[in-house]
This record gives C-alpha cells, sequence and structure tokens, in this order.
C-alpha cells in the first residue's frame, strides 16, 4: 500500500477518518487491511495509520498477517455476540476510541452501519468518489511484480488450452454418423472436446501453478459473439473459440488476465479478416498508451481502425448489438476490473497503471475475435507483462 498517495488523496476529506465495513471480496478492505478476513471486519484509517477490529476467531491471524497498525478484537469492548445492537455500539466505541468522531466510508458501504453510526452521534460521509479506489489505481513495484507473476500463471494455463485445442482431432463424416456426433466436432480420446473440458484443464494448470479463478471463458461458434458468455458444450472445427483467463494469485491475491481467440483447422475468410482486425486495433491501442494520454484516447485509437474498415463501435452507434461492443480495457490488481477505464470518458493514464488491452468483434452469424494483453504504464511509455504469441490457427 502506498501510504503518501493515500493521505495525498483522502487529504480533501472533511473527516478524521476513513471507515470500511466489509471483508476479504472487498478490493478495498483488502488493499487497507492487507488482510484475508472471510467475515466482515472493521478498518478505519486515522491520522496515517490503520486499525483493525475483528473476532476473537480472527485475532491471532490478523496479528500476525494484516497491514495493520493495531488490531484489536471485539473482546476488547466487552462485546459477547449479545445481539445487533450491541455489535453496533462497540463498532461506534472503537472509532471513538482512535479518536475520530466523524468518518468517510465508500459508496458502497453498508448502508446499515452508516446509520447505526449516525444514530449514535458519529458524523457518517459518503465518499462518492471512491478515492480507495483510485489510490489502488496506481501500483507500487510490489503490486506489479505480484501481477507479474499471475500472469506467468496464466500463460502456462493458456498454454495447457491451446495445446488441449492444437491436439484434437475432427470428427469427419462417418465418425459423426457411427456415434450420433456432428461432424467437424473436436475430438479428445475418441470424445467429444468441450468447454468445460478445456476449462478443467486451465482450473488445474492455474492450481498447480498457486493461482485460481471461480470461472473462465472458454466460448466458440456463436457463444463467442457474447463477450461474457462462459461458453458450454462441444468445440467445433473451422470456428473461432475465445480463451480468456483471468486467475487470482493464492498468496497475493493480486489478478491477472488475457485472451487469445483460436481455430483449429480453416477459419472462413471473415473471420481470419476479423483477427487481423483485431490485431491492428491491439496495435493501435498499445501505441497510445503514455502516460498523460487517456483511457478515451487508447479507445478511440482501437475503434479507429474497426470504424476506418466499416466495422461497427459503440463510438459510432451506441445501440449496435454486433461490432466493437465492448471497452477496449480497464485497470486490474485486487479486483479483475478496476480504474483506469479505457473507454470513452477515461480518464488519464499514470506510470503504475497495469491495464488489459482487448479490442474484439463480435456476431452471432459469424462468431467473436478477442487478443488481450496485460500491460504496466511506465514514465515513457509502457511495458508489456504478456509473455504469449498471438496466432490464431492452432
Amino acid at each position: 500500500m502506498n501510504r503518501a498517495r493515500l493521505d495525498a488523496r483522502l487529504a480533501d476529506l472533511d473527516t478524521d477518518g476513513y471507515l470500511l465495513d466489509a471483508d476479504q471480496d472487498d478490493a478495498n478492505q483488502l488493499y487497507l487491511s492487507g488482510f484475508t478476513g472471510p467475515d466482515p471486519f472493521l478498518t478505519l484509517y486515522v491520522d496515517g495509520e490503520v486499525h483493525l477490529l475483528v473476532s476473537g476467531l480472527e485475532y491471532g491471524r490478523a496479528r500476525s498477517e494484516s497491514a495493520a497498525d493495531t488490531v484489536e478484537r471485539h473482546a476488547d469492548y466487552d462485546y459477547d455476540y449479545g445481539g445487533r445492537e450491541a455489535r453496533l455500539d462497540m463498532y461506534a466505541a472503537f472509532v471513538r476510541d482512535k479518536g475520530a468522531e466523524s468518518v468517510s466510508m465508500p459508496p458502497r458501504a453498508p448502508v446499515g452501519t452508516a446509520d447505526a453510526l449516525r444514530e449514535r452521534g458519529i458524523d457518517v460521509v459518503v465518499d462518492g468518489e471512491d478515492r480507495l479506489r483510485d489510490v489502488r489505481a496506481v501500483k507500487t513495484d510490489d503490486e506489479i511484480a505480484s501481477i507479474r507473476e499471475a500472469q506467468r500463471a496464466n500463460e502456462a494455463a493458456m498454454r495447457s488450452a491451446e495445446a488441449l485445442l492444437a491436439g484434437a482431432d475432427v470428427a469427419g463424416e462417418s465418425r459423426a454418423a457411427a456415434d450420433d456426433i456432428e461432424p467437424g466436432t473436436l475430438l479428445v480420446d475418441g470424445e467429444s472436446l468441450t468447454s468445460e473440458r478445456v476449462a478443467e484443464e486451465i482450473e488445474v494448470t492455474l492450481l498447480r501453478h498457486g493461482c485460481a479463478l471461480d470461472e473462465t471463458i472458454v466460448a466458440g461458434g456463436a457463444q463467442a459473439a457474447d463477450p461474457h458468455d462462459r461458453g458450454s458444450g462441444p468445440l467445433r472445427a473451422n470456428e473461432a473459440i475465445i480463451v480468456d483467463i483471468f486467475p487470482r494469485s493464492k498468496a497475493t491475491k493480486y489478478n491477472a488476465d488475457m485472451t487469445r481467440t483460436f481455430c483449429v483447422g480453416e477459419p472462413p475468410a471473415v473471420l481470419r479478416e476479423w483477427y487481423d482486425l483485431t490485431e491492428r486495433a491491439l496495435d493501435a491501442a498499445l501505441d497510445a498508451v503514455e502516460p498523460g494520454a487517456t483511457g478515451s484516447d487508447v479507445h478511440a485509437a482501437a475503434c479507429e481502425v474497426y470504424e476506418k474498415a466499416g466495422e461497427p463501435t459503440f463510438r459510432t452507434d451506441p445501440e449496435t448489438e454486433t461490432g466493437f461492443i465492448h471497452s477496449t480495457g480497464h485497470g486490474i490488481g485486487l479486483a479483475v476490473h478496476e480504474d483506469p477505464r479505457l473507454a470513452s470518458g477515461g480518464g488519464e493514464l499514470e506510470p503504475g497503471h497495469v491495464i488489459t488491452v482487448e479490442p474484439g468483434l463480435y456476431d452471432p452469424d459469424v462468431g467473436g475475435v478477442r487478443i488481450e494483453d496485460l500491460v504496466v504504464v511506465t514514465d515513457d511509455g509502457y511495458d508489456n507483462y504478456t509473455d504469449y504469441p498471438i496466432e490464431f490457427v492452432v
């Protein structure tokens, strides 16, 4: 955590402290506390120090593992799990004990906690700008190293997925008729190769590299035309197969992200054209990445490649359901999607921003193509942290 940046960003808040009531799944909570608590707990930032209030169950681990300056447990406030009101009395006592009579809370903080503190005389102000999210966007060297490590695991998982696809056979007319399998279906060990089977290979590989993910995207054919369709069922030759992997390190909790699009066999001419266009859009967007440029600039660079080729984008047609129908990318860190945004209205890029760049084209009648690299903004441009080839046919 960059406390100097945090202090500077919170300096204009007219409150005594900044309060979080959340568990480890909240990226702000994990960032500020440095603690992986599975149940909600309080983190209070006051006068440059981080204070935690946790249950007795988590007290020992919080003291040894968190980034807090002080850690207290419920028993320190004579709370014996006597009910909601007693718990909220404890929260108010904890805040006051640290010298705060007013606190800011992020926009998605529990309204029940905020209202209860107000009822107990503590002024609670909503931080509508979500300043912690903004602080998190600029990574320290250690954070960047953690993301890079997760990306190495990601690349190993992508290699395992590509190898499975490349080694597949293709069901011919005679085999298909005999086994009730559609011609063109990919086969591994005589069985249909499904999105689920490829996803399993990805997940197993990630576990062996210290990472995990709840779900991934392996979507072929018409399913690939929906950018967030996870994919299901048999995969086929001569169709685009989007593989989008976004793992999280089990040790550091930092995420990575990468997408490649593969085709087993010979892609139709329109898919080949789309792939080449998307690779050009990726190059154009990357060329636009530098400190001082905006996320809007990077997005525009990708859009221009598509628009010059006659493909619709949200920039030219906000209601289009085909073409380039999402932003060019997003920040990544303790959350898979965080600031900055590479989209219309996206703000200025700074050194230390870690971003994805992921243009794509989609149409249910054709399929989908997306290519995604992970880069870090530097003082004079960017470093690409994705070490994986861009090749369509496997």
